[in-house]
């Protein structure tokens, strides 16, 4: 970690700490061989110096911060070709890969978009002839690209985006178009000023008729002089809240032309003649989205773990008040409404990992199943990355907020970095689809489900067979049991699905049309798919623990087991009102969940700092003044708060040209 002398605090906390750290460490990485594996990339990184800063990217203006950006994204890009080399492009378990990059470029990589879903479209989408050509180009980086769907007035509809493909039989072309201001494509990261190819969603037209959304691969610039091809109209955005060195860019067309075979055909097809021929399954387009977002799940446990650390050891070094007369100031770790803060974001850390692992591994088992040309779990995977997208990002992002207000005014410095990591959650809940959507996708798919159930058919997927369970009068009785509780929140999955179900259907019968009655229903509708996905998360997050029980040690094993306990507790005790209403507990029964949550804070408080230890972030990594190994949180806020250039001089020239002659005149 580092040679500096650590804060005596930190190291007597560690010496609490009952259980082995590296076996946790290995347990967070997948084994022994990926930490070491893990470990030698990050050595490899740091110690390129042409990836350091001399200095703070806070003190660059936008142009500086992109320009460095886009230089420290080539090293990394290149170091990345001879990591991956003879790696499949999706791997047996998401890449530790990204883990470093906040220690090289401190937001976000202008290649970000490349990386993710140009190469992820162009692998889901064209067919083996188009692979050839573009995959190589596109992995080698001959050509640069970014994935453009959102529009100026349009983002997660997307059957009312404008762009327009219009093909041209006699010359065998599609003519792109933007017939509006709000048909500019509008937030693909990288295009304002990276890229010279897009993969763009466009309305299909050929042969007098609209097909509907189809993607193209377009080239947009020049690959000598980068400059703009013409008929395109390209630049960036602007700053916003954060991800400002992404480069997210606009987009317009003026009948710009494009060969035909440029519109990605491995699912639909244009004829030379013009001829359409549709995909066998419209559900064969879930598949981009989903990668992506169950990467997103991954991304958003790695930054709430992030947070969860910084948090952790500043409270174990901030001392503060007095429990007891004549005392010195006791740690705010001590404080129980700190630990109740605190350690739930450490069991949702832990969970989301988990759960993102789990999704990746199912994403893994369908895509098989689709090239094997059997499309029967596409629908459920599909709910299942909508919904862990939406509330995995909801709760990592409340968590991170949480983290930061957990540190007081330090928090709110950009040096403690909980800023920059919460504007990275909170941007997830809109990007690759606004959550409210996706919650009302899942929502589609599960009251398909219980029409299903309500029709006799109990041939249900894995991930819904527990509403057989609530679809009838049942004997279930409520237990103050880990297993209890999911069983509690199974039962307000199936109730609330019920509930959403019957409304639509009362709306109906009053002669709404379905559009209307699911729009009237949709408050419930967003809650059935919120309820669902908290019996998913609970699910797999104690499954997982419990299987991999058998092959930790009995102290690792037990501090996990009181992770999941407090997981599932914590939202038992917010979720009450739902499951007093749907669940058979009984008011009696909260008192005591109550009880052992705090009990299961004061099991954990030993080994806090030990857990985030656990996640192993390097200090490069976390750019924290205040969640850095050593704890030396006061000599590092001083230390940054110098960098400043304000500090560089002891008066600065604003005040001889403006308050010396303002005071002046005040005299007067």
């Amino acid at each position: 970690m580092t040679s500096t002398k650590v804060n005596v605090d930190l190291v007597r906390e560690r010496a609490k700490c009952t259980f082995d750290l590296k076996e946790l460490i290995h347990f967070v990485d997948g084994g022994e061989e990926i930490t070491s594996e893990r470990k030698a990339f990050e050595e490899t990184v740091l110690a390129i110096k042409e990836l350091k800063d001399d200095i703070p990217e806070d003190y660059l203006s936008h142009k500086e911060r992109y320009e460095i950006a886009v230089r420290k994204a080539c090293i990394l890009r290149e170091l990345r070709l001879r990591h991956d080399q003879n790696k499949p492009l999706l791997p047996e378990r998401p890449t530790y890969v990204y883990n470093i990059l906040p220690a090289t470029i401190k937001d976000i990589s202008p290649f970000y978009l490349h990386e993710t879903m140009f190469l992820a479209t162009i692998w889901g989408l064209m067919n083996d002839e188009q692979k050839a050509e573009w995959l190589s180009k596109a992995l080698d980086m001959k050509v640069i690209g970014t994935y453009a769907q959102t529009e100026l007035g349009h983002g997660t509809f997307l059957r009312g985006l404008e762009t327009t493909a219009t093909y041209d039989p006699e010359t065998e072309e599609f003519i792109l178009n933007t017939p509006t201001l709000t048909a500019y494509k509008w937030w693909p990261g990288g295009l304002g000023h990276t890229v010279n190819h897009c993969i763009i969603l466009a309305q299909l037209y050929t042969q007098g008729k609209c097909h509907g959304i189809q993607p193209f691969i377009v080239q947009i610039r020049d690959l000598e002089t980068h400059i703009p091809l013409p008929g395109v109209h390209v630049g960036e955005i602007g700053p916003k809240m954060g991800f400002q060195t992404a480069n997210n860019g606009f987009l317009g067309f003026k009948n710009f032309r494009i060969p035909r075979k440029n519109m990605l055909m491995k699912n639909s097809e244009v004829k030379k003649d013009g001829t359409y021929v549709s995909s066998k399954s419209d559900r064969l387009t879930y598949g981009t989205m989903v990668v992506v977002r169950v990467n997103i799940v991954n991304d958003a446990a790695m930054q709430l773990s992030a947070a969860a650390i910084i948090a952790v050891r500043y409270s174990a070094v901030r001392h503060q008040s007095q429990l007891k007369p004549n005392e010195p100031e006791p740690q705010i770790l001590d404080y129980v409404t700190q630990q109740r803060k605190l350690f739930i974001n450490i069991a949702t850390g832990h969970a989301i990992r988990i759960v993102g692992r789990w999704l990746w591994k199912t994403m893994l088992g369908v895509i098989q199943k689709i090239l094997e040309g059997n499309l029967d779990q596409l629908p459920e995977l599909h709910a299942l990355s909508c919904c862990l997208k939406a509330v995995c990002t909801q709760d990592c992002t409340a968590g991170i907020e949480q983290c930061r207000l957990a540190c007081g005014g330090h928090g709110y410095m950009n040096s403690s970095n909980l800023p920059l990591l919460y504007s990275h959650t909170t941007a997830a809940m809109t990007y690759e689809g606004e959550n409210t959507v996706l919650l009302l996708q899942t929502a589609r798919y599960l009251l398909k489900t219980w029409t299903q159930i309500l029709e006799g058919d109990t041939k249900l997927n894995p991930t819904v067979l527990y509403l057989l369970n609530f679809a009838k009068p049942t004997d279930y009785r409520w237990e103050n049991t880990n297993q209890g509780i999911i069983k509690g929140f199974q039962a307000v999955a199936a109730g609330k699905i019920k509930t959403a179900y019957d409304t639509a259907s009362k709306h109906v019968s009053a002669g709404k049309s379905q559009e209307e009655a699911w729009n009237l229903a949709s408050i419930q509708l967003v809650e059935a798919s919120e309820a669902h996905c908290r019996v998913i998360i609970c699910e797999v997050f104690s499954n997982e623990i419990q299987c991999a029980s058998n092959t930790l040690s009995p102290n690792l094993s037990k501090v996990l087991q009181q992770l999941v306990e407090l997981y599932l507790v914590h939202w038992a005790l917010e979720k009450k009102g739902d499951i007093l209403l749907y669940s058979t507990i009984s008011k009696d029964d909260i008192p005591a969940l109550r009880d052992r949550y705090e009990e299961l804070l004061a099991l954990i408080r030993p080994n806090a700092v030990g857990l985030v230890d656990g996640f192993d972030f390097r200090d490069e990594v976390l750019n924290s003044t205040l969640g850095a190994y050593d704890g030396r949180v006061y000599e590092r806020l001083m230390e940054e708060a110098l960098k400043s250039p304000l500090n560089a001089e002891p008066v600065n020239s604003s005040f001889h040209k403006y308050i010396k002659p303002f005071m002046e005149k005040a005299k007067l």
